[in-house]
């Protein structure tokens, strides 16, 4: 099959206003179930849904094999970076859910185990704050009280091990430091899976993504210190010609970058979990729905057809992805 290289760039233009602010925050990248090799199990289907507000994925597996197959199936989260300087798109989920995973099992809830890690400087460091009484999600808003209970000696220490980082600022008699996470949170969800010998399952999962963006449009910014916004969006998310002109027809002549939009990017990792029997997938269908019928969305993809007023669909057969999914989304808003 060929790569994908034809751009798809789905015109439309959406309406519920969004207030603007100078934040841009680093999009989180997922992906789908991850196999302990199995050459017996051959993926028959996949159907992946992505929006802004939710991916869901099924998948239909059968074991060629006369005898049944006990698998361990991982879902591996994206990794969560304590960057309160350059932030992402956190999770808003429990904190011991953070992206409100599911998963069904022939219809049935699978029952997972999440497994949680702490690693700073490359080592891992869970048990040490388990010990200390800290949250292993970076994120979780309870992580700042806890480090902040915690005794001089014991800062000082977390800040060597890398564990956190220094924070001052400035209060009315001088200088006050407070320390933020500085580990990286890594995670995944395991379970034990049956697959009957001769017959089909399926495997679904939905999740909350992370969805990362900017205020206001920035890919028509110049050229700067050898990075050029332009090429990289044309590279990453297959913007042509057509998709630029909407973008400019949208905002006042000659201020492409005042066009009423902010950006939001969905990153899927499909190049993982190719392990099962035979490589390729017989059936793979992605929909893309950018939310509502006045927005303009953007990706790399090949004979992606319209299928709804928000809906992009691509079909293919004896699919073996070469590339990972990233999804520009320009969310519109009613100027004030």
């Amino acid at each position: 099959m060929k790569p994908l290289s034809i751009l798809v760039s789905v015109l439309a233009m959406a309406a519920a206003p969004i207030a603007l602010g100078n934040d841009t925050a680093a999009v989180l990248r997922t992906g789908g179930l991850e196999f302990v090799t199995n050459e017996q199990i051959h993926m028959e289907s996949e159907a992946l849904f992505i929006s802004a507000s939710e991916i869901r994925v099924v998948y239909r597996f059968v074991n060629e094999s006369e005898a049944d197959q006990n698998v361990l199936v991982a879902f591996p989260m994206p990794d969560i970076a304590s960057d309160w300087w350059m932030p992402s798109a956190l999770p808003l989920g429990p904190a011991d859910n953070p992206f409100e995973f599911e998963t069904l099992f022939n219809g049935e809830p699978a029952e997972a185990e999440l497994h949680q890690y702490a690693y700073a400087l490359g080592v891992d460091r869970t048990q040490y704050l388990i010990d200390h009484d800290v949250p292993l999600l970076s994120s979780d808003p309870a992580v700042l009280d806890a480090i902040a209970a915690l005794d001089a000696g014991t800062q000082a220490e977390m800040e060597h091990l890398g564990l956190i980082a220094p924070d001052p600022y400035a209060v009315d008699d001088g200088t006050q430091t407070y320390y933020v996470p500085a580990w990286i949170w890594r995670a995944s969800y395991t379970w034990e899976a049956e697959f009957p010998a001769g017959e089909a399952v399926t495997v679904e999962h939905r999740y909350t993504p992370s969805v990362g963006g900017t205020a206001g449009v920035s890919f028509f910014t110049e050229p700067y210190d050898g990075y050029d916004p332009a090429a990289e969006y044309a590279v990453k998310y297959c913007t042509d010609k057509a998709f630029l002109n909407a973008v400019r027809q949208a905002g006042p002549a000659g201020e492409p970058w005042q066009a009423p939009f902010t950006e939001q990017w969905i990153s899927y990792i499909l190049t993982t979990g190719g392990n099962w029997a035979g490589g390729t997938i017989d059936n793979f269908r992605l929909t893309v729905d950018k939310g509502e019928a006045d927005n303009l969305v953007s990706f790399c993809g090949e004979d992606v057809t319209k299928t709804g007023p928000t809906t992009f669909e691509m079909v293919k057969t004896d699919y073996w992805p070469d590339r990972d999914i990233d999804i520009l989304i320009l969310d519109r808003y009613e100027p004030q």
